[in-house]
């Protein structure tokens, strides 16, 4: 398996994303199917949790039929992962029903259970639809680049930021990279679109449940960041450790992230060095594609 590199991170593409949700099938040794997934270089002491969030979600869609989508996914972080290193996805198939089908997945790394998550699928049906409007945003196309915000600012992570994520990411009001931009209040968006275009696949079902991959891989990059606005908080300040620890995610409407999309997020409460944020993806369209909740640990330094 192939891991990205700090000098990948040099030229944006979307195969940093690609990478870490190649999947190998290997022998279970625990439940139905198994899988491994290396996760991809980020410029800090542990892996990105998005990783484990796309490549359990990947594995799980491979253990149902062609006939179900994903649709809800609920997941832990439990302990920290390598980077670059192999995690292995053991996948339980705990039901298959006519309308419904219900899985049960956890990553091990060196003999650990490192990650766990319960996933639920459906077989597509017709009915009422109803959804919140798209909040008013500024058109991404006017607003600046992570790379052009970063610009002159030196180190491994303003690099990373700038050009390593597989995804171009542009804030409303503001980044929190290096210093809080725009107003300190708990709510921001970010329009959110891969470098470059995704495969698309033979396979119909192949290229929905990439881009429903990508929507999960992505998610994790700044859903604590209405929570670090409004407390005061940037990335780059110093002392500040951050951990996603438990993870929701419902999946409404088919999308594309290869074009841009709208991450609307709110952040909901603080206490304890723990914080709740929401996040809604909205297509160009105003089409709402999937929903996330998310904590995480936010400790600054005392």
């Amino acid at each position: 398996m192939n891991t990205v590199t700090a000098q990948d991170t040099l030229a944006p593409t979307a195969e940093t994303f690609l990478r870490a949700v190649e999947l190998t099938a290997v022998e279970p040794q625990f439940h139905d199917e198994a899988y491994e997934a290396a996760t991809q270089y980020v410029p800090w002491p542990k892996a990105y949790g998005g990783d484990m969030v796309a490549q359990a979600a990947a594995a799980m869609m491979r253990s149902v039929g062609e006939d179900r989508q994903l649709h809800s996914m609920h997941s832990y972080f439990m302990r920290p992962v390598d980077i670059g290193a192999v995690v292995r996805y053991e996948v339980e198939k705990l039901r298959d029903g006519r309308g419904y089908s219900t899985r049960s997945v956890r990553g091990w790394q060196d003999g650990k259970t490192v990650f766990a998550a319960m996933g639920s699928f459906q077989v597509p049906e017709d009915g009422p639809e109803f959804q919140p409007d798209m909040p008013a945003a500024v058109d991404p196309d006017s607003l600046r680049s992570a790379a052009d915000v970063l610009a002159g600012v030196e180190g491994d992570a303003a690099a990373y930021w700038s050009r390593g994520r597989s995804f171009d990411m542009r804030h409303v009001p503001g980044p929190v990279y290096v210093q809080i931009e725009g107003e300190q209040v708990p709510q921001q968006a970010v329009w959110v679109k891969a470098f470059g275009q995704l495969p698309d696949q033979a396979d119909g079902r192949a290229t929905r449940d990439l881009h429903r991959t990508a929507l999960a891989y992505v998610c994790d990059y700044t859903i604590l960041e209405p929570i670090l606005r409004a407390q005061g908080h940037y990335w780059a300040e110093p002392g500040l450790v951050t951990a996603s620890l438990d993870h929701s995610m419902w999946f409404h409407r088919d999308g594309r992230l290869d074009d841009w999309v709208l991450y609307a997020q709110e952040a909901v409460s603080g206490q304890r060095n723990r914080g709740l944020a929401t996040g809604r993806f909205f297509d160009r369209d105003g089409r709402l594609l999937a929903t996330v909740a998310q904590e995480g640990m936010i400790r600054a330094a005392r």
